[in-house]
Formats: structure tokens, C-alpha cells, sequence
């Protein structure tokens, strides 16, 4: 039997769902206290908008941000002392419950930065005009080559923002350009899709809002994680605070590089990829980067109810 080593995922926003941790956090008082916690923090009544809301409140990020990460947190809670855990990771917004299951920040400090993360990604797309957009179906390089020649046409900021798997990635930018590299993108036998976010996350037009998070990262105390984070915008791990603490302030406008983290993971020796919280939406993406392997075990824990799927193959894999 092999033994399998074990990578815990946290997804960002886009996994979102209406009633998201309401059973959890009906059952287990820790996890409802949570939920007030997040409510007080980020000023927000956070069970209300996801529990009983409609999609358009649930999209916008100074509430997502929050409530997504308090869903991700009350799962880790309840599965943490089921798994033997080598590494984690986060997707964009994720990597901040990957720093609070680790033990770099706490419960209370991490609620705090994202709900400022959030409040401030959001304006700054209210004042930046942008705009973010999937590219699918093509290559890399043809999406690396098509946004270089709409930046140089217009003049604009566009930059791909989510290295997501070989053939999705999220280009982020002023409106009017990525609107522009439709065209392109369909001439090229590709297909782009508008995304419903605020702003153009991960790329310069968040310079702003990255210092100004940056500035508040500086009054908390990080710490040592319990075992290898691998980042975002580096795709490398890092255990040394100071040093995570720098790169997390560069991460709101720095691009996901996922394939890479992934594909880094992986050479550790880990083949076991267990996603932590809604929709499942990292498992899908994993076995696209990873290809055929057939010891890579994707697995999506989404509800608390998903405890038989998880011991079932711990059971079977070790």
C-alpha cells in the first residue's frame, strides 16, 4: 500500500454557494461563534447574505471574502484531527486560511485581513475601471502572446492574473483592454468569458490596495508554520515568517502562478491533494495540471458529511 503524502488546498472566490456552512455551524457551536466573529469584524450580517441572500450580494467581494474563509476555516476545524497534513496551499484568497490552519496567524488576525482585503479590493475596483476574464482552450504562451500585443495597442494595463491549468487561465486588467483581446482570443479558436468580480485582482491596479493591506500586515505577530506553505505569487514554499509576511504583502497584486505551485508540490513527493471547502473547484483543476498520474489522489471535502469519503481513503491509501 502506499503511503500517501498529504496537501491540503483552500479555494478563493468563485467557490461560493448559497447555504455554504449553514449545517456545519448549526451543529457545532465553535464553528457558529465563527460565523459572529466574522460578522463583527468585517460589519457584515454574513449568515443572511449566504444563508438566506441572493447570487448578486454573494458575489461581491468585501462579503465573500469573509464568509468564504470562515466556510474553509469550520471545515479544517472539523477534519484537522483526521489528517496527517505535509503541505498547504491556498487559491488567491485561500492562502489566508492555508497561514491560519498552519498556525502562522491567528483565527481573529486572519479574519481581520480579509475582511480588509476585501473592503479593499472592492473599492479599488470601483475606481480603477477593471475587469477580469477566463481564457479558455488555449495554450500558455497564445494567451502570454495575445495579451502582450492588446497591452501594446492600447496602451493599458492587461497582464494574465491566474495561471490556473494548461488550457484556463484569468486575464485581469483595465476594461476596455480585456474587452479587446476578445476579438483576438476568438480569432485564435479560444474562448474568453467575462468574470462577475469587482475589480482587476492580481495585477498592478491593486498597488494601491496591496500597500495599503501591507501597512496592517506589518502590526501582526506571524509565526512558524507547522509545515510547508507554497504561495501564490512565488509557486515556492516558505516556513520563515518575516519572509511570508513579505510575500503576502505583495499577493493582491501579484499573479496566481497554480500550475507551478501545483506542479512544485508534487515534486515533494506529495500525491494526495485534498481540497477544503465549497464547490470542489481546485479538484477538478489538479488533475488538469498533473495529467495522467495515477498514484495523484484529488479529493473535495465540502461538507461534513464528506467525513466517510475521507476515511474511506485514508483506509484504502494509508
Amino acid at each position: 500500500m502506499t503511503a500517501y503524502k498529504t496537501a491540503i488546498l483552500f479555494p478563493g472566490q468563485g467557490s461560493q454557494e448559497k447555504g455554504m456552512g449553514r449545517n456545519l455551524a448549526e451543529n457545532d457551536r465553535q464553528a457558529m461563534d465563527i460565523w459572529k466573529k466574522a460578522e463583527k469584524i468585517s460589519g457584515h450580517p454574513l449568515r443572511e447574505i449566504f444563508w438566506d441572500g441572493n447570487q448578486e450580494d454573494m458575489s461581491k467581494t468585501n462579503f465573500l471574502q469573509p464568509a468564504l474563509t470562515v466556510v474553509s476555516l469550520n471545515l479544517w476545524f472539523h477534519f484537522k484531527d483526521k489528517l496527517r497534513v505535509q503541505a498547504m496551499a491556498g487559491h488567491s484568497l485561500g492562502e489566508y486560511c492555508a497561514l491560519c490552519s498552519s498556525g502562522v496567524l491567528g483565527v481573529e488576525q486572519t479574519l481581520k485581513l480579509v475582511s480588509m482585503r476585501g473592503r479593499l479590493m472592492s473599492e479599488s475596483g470601483r475606481d480603477s475601471d477593471g475587469a477580469m476574464a477566463a481564457v479558455l482552450k488555449l495554450e500558455q504562451s497564445a494567451v502570454e502572446e495575445l495579451t502582450e500585443k492588446i497591452a501594446d495597442q492600447t496602451g493599458q494595463t492587461i497582464i494574465i492574473a491566474n495561471y490556473n491549468t494548461p488550457r484556463q487561465f484569468v486575464v485581469s486588467g483595465h476594461l476596455s483592454a480585456v474587452k479587446a483581446l476578445d476579438a483576438l482570443v476568438k480569432n485564435s479558436k479560444g474562448r474568453l468569458i467575462m468574470l462577475p468580480v469587482s475589480g482587476a485582482f492580481h495585477s498592478p491596479l491593486m498597488d494601491e490596495a496591496a500597500d495599503q493591506l501591507a501597512g496592517i500586515m506589518k502590526k501582526y505577530d506571524w509565526r512558524t508554520p507547522c509545515c510547508d506553505i507554497f504561495f501564490n505569487s512565488t509557486a515556492e514554499s516558505e516556513k520563515d515568517p518575516e519572509k511570508i509576511r513579505r510575500i503576502m504583502q505583495k499577493q493582491m497584486n501579484s499573479p496566481v502562478y497554480f500550475i507551478q505551485l501545483i506542479n512544485n508540490i508534487k515534486k515533494k513527493g506529495i500525491t494526495r491533494f485534498i481540497e477544503i471547502g465549497p464547490k470542489g473547484v481546485l479538484t477538478r483543476m489538479v488533475p488538469q495540471i498533473t495529467g495522467s498520474a495515477e498514484d495523484i489522489i484529488a479529493l473535495s471535502l465540502s461538507a461534513p458529511e464528506d467525513e466517510d469519503k475521507l476515511l474511506t481513503t485514508i483506509k484504502e491509501q494509508g
